[in-house]
């Protein structure tokens, strides 16, 4: 097997036509053709099942799909980490991240990078929690990570380039809605709205309450910062979350902790970081200034 029989292969089931593929590869269909009838040959069993009007994979077919699309995903993002080790070029750049920066972090930066690279397109590949972004990130699915710096021993670079401060929502109508801080120690008996067990800012809230000496009792549960903002403010308990997700208007009030709590944001990869994934990085850490001094930094 070779990788344009693959780029064939793939091309076919995804147009789900011979003509299509080979109009998108920009080569004859009987070329085409010829390619996928050696992949065939190589592999001993037909991979497509040609139809009247199109063609569709076989059950060997759909086993091969996935293995393909990796391989000619890895030999266009080779290309593309070739061409980016030369300059910030016309391209794209396959950003995965959690779900909160997704929301908050990240939007702002992506304004300021269009406006200062129009030329390189930004893809998002957004993850529940950071154990599942490192994974990915591992597997080769997007070209950088931001997020949390990894838990596990990282070989790959990795920058520390920003940070986030965790805050309180409240009510406006909350006894403690005017104080400016908060210690979490102040709510341990209210109920709370906290975040899918799964979802990786669950384990910070938890913690955090623990270090306080209580476990929260939960009104709602939600998968989204961005809704447990709305939840707290709408009266419904408070939530523990990311300040860069508190936008404007939200009704709510919004308490630092006692002390300060932040979390470093870095970007990492598991290749070299290129040219356009510094430059992006370069964006980050000019959207915030210095960290506090006595914060305390959570490494969860």
């Amino acid at each position: 097997m070779n990788l344009r029989q693959l780029e064939c292969f793939v091309a076919a089931v995804e147009e789900g036509s011979l003509t299509r593929a080979a109009r998108r590869l920009g080569i004859a269909q009987p070329s085409l053709s010829g390619h996928i009838h050696a992949l065939e040959q190589e592999a001993g069993g037909r991979l497509l099942v040609r139809l009247p009007r199109g063609v569709t994979p076989t059950p060997a077919g759909r086993a091969l799909l996935p293995e393909a699309r990796a391989c000619v995903r890895a030999l266009d993002r080779a290309e593309q980490a070739v061409r980016a080790t030369i300059a910030v070029e016309e391209g794209e750049l396959e950003v995965a991240t959690v779900l909160s920066m997704a929301v908050g972090l990240l939007p702002p930066a992506i304004v300021t990078w269009q406006e200062r690279h129009p030329q390189v397109a930004i893809r998002l590949h957004e993850f529940v929690h950071r154990r599942l972004l490192e994974d990915a990130v591992e597997r080769g699915v997007a070209d950088i990570a931001v997020g949390p710096a990894p838990l596990r021993e990282w070989n790959g670079p990795l920058r520390v380039v920003t940070w986030e401060e965790f805050v309180v929502v409240l009510s406006p109508n909350d006894p403690l809605a005017r104080r400016n801080s908060i210690d979490v120690a102040a709510l341990a008996d209210r109920e709370w709205v906290l975040y899918q067990p799964t979802h990786g800012l669950d384990g910070i809230v938890e913690d955090l309450c623990r270090r306080a000496g209580f476990s929260p009792r939960g009104r709602v549960r939600t998968s989204q910062a961005e809704a447990a903002v709305r939840l707290a403010a709408g009266g419904l308990g408070p939530a523990i979350v990311p300040d860069n997700v508190v936008g404007a208007g939200i009704g709510g009030a919004v308490l630092r902790l006692e002390p300060r709590t932040i979390r470093d944001v870095a970007v990492y990869s598991r290749a070299e970081l290129t040219p356009t994934a510094h430059a992006f990085g370069d964006v980050l850490a000019s959207l915030r200034g210095r960290r506090p001094g006595g914060a305390r930094t959570l490494v969860l």
